[in-house]
């Protein structure tokens, strides 16, 4: 996430200064848009592994 932090933290001071506009190399938006894929990517992979989770309940009855 040190691409992400630096993205924010590049806003926070440009808005400490009164920035109206902040610039970025293009290796460093290349960077930040790969780190940005990789979290969303792992946060869908999450969510799906936790939705296929099969659950099995099982009642018995006893003697009934």
């Amino acid at each position: 996430m040190s691409y992400i932090k630096k993205f924010i933290d590049k806003i926070a001071t440009s808005e400490a200064r009164g920035s109206r506009e902040i610039v970025i190399t293009l290796a460093d938006a290349k960077l930040l848009r790969d780190e940005i894929t990789k979290f969303l990517l792992d946060q869908k992979q999450q969510t799906n592994t936790s939705t296929d989770e099969k659950i099995e309940v099982v009642f018995s009855g006893g003697k009934w």
